[in-house]
């Protein structure tokens, strides 16, 4: 690593720099004091969605396309009581492998233009898919209606700047170590930790990327959180558990 710090160092690269001499454990810090629940297990109160596909069921959201119910777009129950900025977020999820999932932060709701539902949102997404097999899992930064496409992968330590992606390191885990610690058809725990510039991914405890996004133009700062049903084929997912903190 101190061989690889020293070439970037002498190539200018310094936005690699920050991001390698910031703290990344590789584990998930202790839940902090003071998470506010955002939840509360009985209904859908404080968070706004298609009421043809979201839901509340036993006791968590449940979000779920059918044959006769499909989405129009790709379309999101809209957390309404709050925004992330700084923050670090907790919560379970599963879904079905028919179509992938995420978690939207620091996004925007889009009302305005070529929109074909009332809940389209648009910003960093932390994908949710029921695989195993690298890179098409759960955890990835994806830009949701933007152009950059896949941000940042599992495994990956990266930056962004203007002249784009960077990666600083892929290894991480890889997808033997990946297939352990993803439970397929199950719960999975979830930890995004973003601070500034900075965005931490967790999984199951474990950190799966390390991403710095300063891209002058790209990079969000703050937005709102929401969760995704994609559209196409029938497909569900489901959230519980979902705690959040400010970071000041």
């Amino acid at each position: 690593m101190f061989r690889n710090l020293i070439l970037l160092a002498v190539l200018g690269f310094q936005p690699a720099l920050s991001l390698l001499a910031a703290d990344a454990s590789s584990t998930a810090p202790p839940e902090a004091a003071g998470m506010q629940s955002l939840f509360n297990g009985k209904d859908l109160t404080g968070w706004d969605g298609d009421p043809r596909l979201w839901s509340v069921k036993d006791g968590v959201i449940h979000g779920e396309t059918t044959a006769e119910n499909v989405a129009n777009g790709n379309t999101f129950i809209i957390w309404k009581e709050g925004r992330t900025k700084d923050f670090e977020l907790r919560l379970s999820f599963r879904s079905n492998a028919t179509n992938n999932s995420g978690i939207q932060y620091r996004s925007k709701h889009i009302t305005e233009g070529d929109v074909k539902n009332a809940w389209v949102v648009r910003g960093y997404q932390h994908e949710i898919r029921n695989e195993i097999k690298l890179p098409n899992v759960s955890g990835f930064i994806y830009d949701e209606g933007g152009k950059r496409g896949r941000i940042c992968l599992v495994g990956e330590e990266a930056v962004w700047d203007k002249d784009g992606k960077h990666v600083v390191k892929a290894d991480l885990i890889d997808e033997a170590a990946f297939g352990e610690l993803f439970k397929l058809d199950d719960w999975n725990d979830a930890v995004i930790i973003a601070e500034g510039h900075r965005i931490r991914h967790y999984l199951n405890g474990k950190l799966i990327l390390n991403c710095e996004d300063n891209d002058p133009d790209r990079a969000l700062i703050e937005g709102i959180l929401a969760l995704q049903l994609h559209a196409g084929k029938p497909m569900w997912a489901e959230f519980k558990n979902i705690r959040l903190r400010e970071i000041k």
